[in-house]
């Protein structure tokens, strides 16, 4: 198969297994899938889910979470990892949301990439699933299954994101990347397929022989 081969089989294959792929993180608004997002980081979504009702149900508006003391937000979400960065970051970009943006999530990358610890991908995250504005945030799932399907030469995620979109058409990134994180965690595991054992990676490359080693992001 060439590049454009395996990408339209990839497309045509997880839209066939992921109709509709729901957004893994449990939030209501904007501001609630920012910090959702914000905590996944070196977290999962499960851990995640488990501790943002704790969070929202002390305060789910920039308003209401300014008024919570940064130790306390800390010791909510300890079990997410990180949780002095986290805490300082989501304390902080509450107070810029009220001070710059009415209290608004603004849906704009570089508004967003302009808080305190919100990076691209977070950023990417909330422009897609928040406002349906096409992007393809990369994550190590799809970091890891791009190097393996023959779709980027996997050096960054900032190449394996140019890679993809230069690939799939923008009506579908969303969607995609989602597509893909699920396929990762159920079918092309990082130690469990290795490029071999999944459906995908056995038709995209049914001659491969060894494991496909996978370069960190």
């Amino acid at each position: 198969m060439t590049k454009k081969e395996r990408a339209s089989y990839i497309l045509n294959r997880l839209q066939q297994l992921y109709p509709n792929p729901p957004v893994p993180l449990d939030h209501k608004d904007p501001y609630t899938l920012l910090i959702a997002v914000l905590l996944s980081a070196q977290c999962t979504d499960v851990r995640v889910n488990q501790i943002t009702p704790l969070l929202f149900a002390r305060a789910d508006t920039p308003q209401a979470m300014v008024k919570v003391p940064e130790e306390e937000i800390r010791a909510i979400i300890r079990p997410c990892g990180l949780s002095p960065m986290k805490a300082k970051g989501i304390a902080g970009l509450s107070r810029i949301l009220l001070e710059q943006h009415g209290g608004v999530v603004p849906a704009d990358m570089a508004a967003l990439e302009a808080l305190p610890a919100v990076g691209h991908k977070t950023a990417s995250v909330v422009m897609a699933q928040a406002f349906g504005v096409p992007a393809f945030p990369v994550d190590t799932h799809i970091h890891r299954l791009a190097q393996r399907w023959g779709l980027s030469n996997g050096k960054s995620v900032v190449q394996t994101e140019r890679d993809l979109k230069r690939l799939f058409p923008q009506s579908c990134w969303n969607e995609l990347h989602l597509q893909i994180i699920f396929y990762g965690r159920e079918h092309c595991t990082a130690r469990g397929c290795q490029g071999m054992d999944c459906e995908i990676c056995r038709t995209v490359y049914p001659h491969r022989k060894r494991a496909k080693k996978t370069r960190k992001s």
